[in-house]
């Protein structure tokens, strides 16, 4: 028997839309923290980012009394096989998103996030039948204009800028459809990846490459703290995500890619030219034109 009690109807609420954006506000600063850990592979970081998880997941299941779900979810092969491709695709959005962040691009990553609403977007179309309202079509054409703007004046589109916004959007849209809660859901992805962290550790461990509980000790209590900012935003995500419509949280997500873009520029100093100044106004003028036309519409009464 399917888990269907955790997913509400295909609309908005205020709640959905406030566990979106604290999990986007996360999101939007965490490139100082990857920063910080530039020295340290991509490949370990997501390791530790699945080993220190899965404690804050368990924590999270146990005091909101979901085990009874999460043991049903277990004996669903359908649930376990989803799951299993969500945790797939999320794990390589971390990878290509660490990498970028220490490696200088982080203009780049700006970029994929501007597509991944985009993409977010379609799929609810395609798939969902989700319709936008004239409002909301314009604040898409507004983006759209945006997207193109920057690839105008990147003057190619970087592998990672793909990368990003296939894995993130397609995990956005099997998330919302994985048949158990949120909580449960990204407890399992993180159990699935456990076997393969913990094998690629050992490994590190045994070939002497390892950085953590070796030599410097503000790397190794940044990858402790991998579980905590990697857990919390994904955990309000999968909380926000099941409350809105898939058309809503894609447009949303312009608020990460926006941070980082600031971030990018004004702490990291990439280069910045004309062109991505133009993108960014246009961007942001559609958000807050996107964003009164959710809230016009949201019942007050709605939990």
């Amino acid at each position: 028997m399917a888990l269907q009690q955790d997913r509400p109807e295909n609309n908005d609420s205020r709640r959905g839309f406030a566990f979106a954006m604290s999990a986007y506000a996360l999101w939007g600063i965490m490139p100082l923290y990857m920063k910080a850990l530039a020295n340290v592979p991509a490949l370990e970081i997501l390791v530790h980012r699945v080993i220190w998880s899965l404690p804050i997941a368990a924590l999270v299941i146990l005091i909101t009394g979901r085990t009874k779900e999460l043991m049903q979810a277990f004996r669903t092969p359908k649930t376990l096989a989803m799951a299993g491709l969500t945790a797939a695709l999320i794990s390589v959005n971390w990878g290509i998103y660490v990498w970028a962040i220490a490696n200088d691009h982080a203009l780049d990553a700006a970029l994929g996030y501007y597509i991944n609403p985009l993409f977010s977007v379609f799929l609810g179309a395609v798939l969902l039948g989700e319709r936008l309202t004239r409002r909301q079509q314009l604040a898409i054409s507004m983006a759209v204009l945006a997207v193109l703007i920057l690839t105008y004046e990147a003057g190619r589109l970087p592998l990672l800028s793909l990368g990003l916004p296939l894995t993130f959007g397609t995990y956005a849209y099997l998330k919302k459809s994985l048949p158990v809660g949120p909580n449960q859901g990204f407890f399992l992805e993180i159990l699935l990846l456990m076997p393969v962290a913990l094998g690629y550790l050992a490994y590190l461990y045994v070939t002497d490459q390892t950085h953590f509980m070796i030599g410097n000790g503000l790397e190794t209590a940044l990858l402790l703290g991998c579980g905590v900012i990697t857990a919390v935003p994904l955990l309000l995500y999968g909380n926000g995500a099941k409350h809105l419509r898939m058309s809503t949280n894609g447009f949303l997500q312009y608020s990460v890619p926006s941070m980082i873009f600031l971030m990018a520029v004004f702490v990291f100093r990439e280069p910045l030219g004309l062109g991505r100044l133009m993108a960014f106004g246009l961007i942001w003028a559609g958000l807050v034109l996107f964003s009164f036309d959710i809230f016009k519409k949201i019942p007050i009464n709605k939990s």
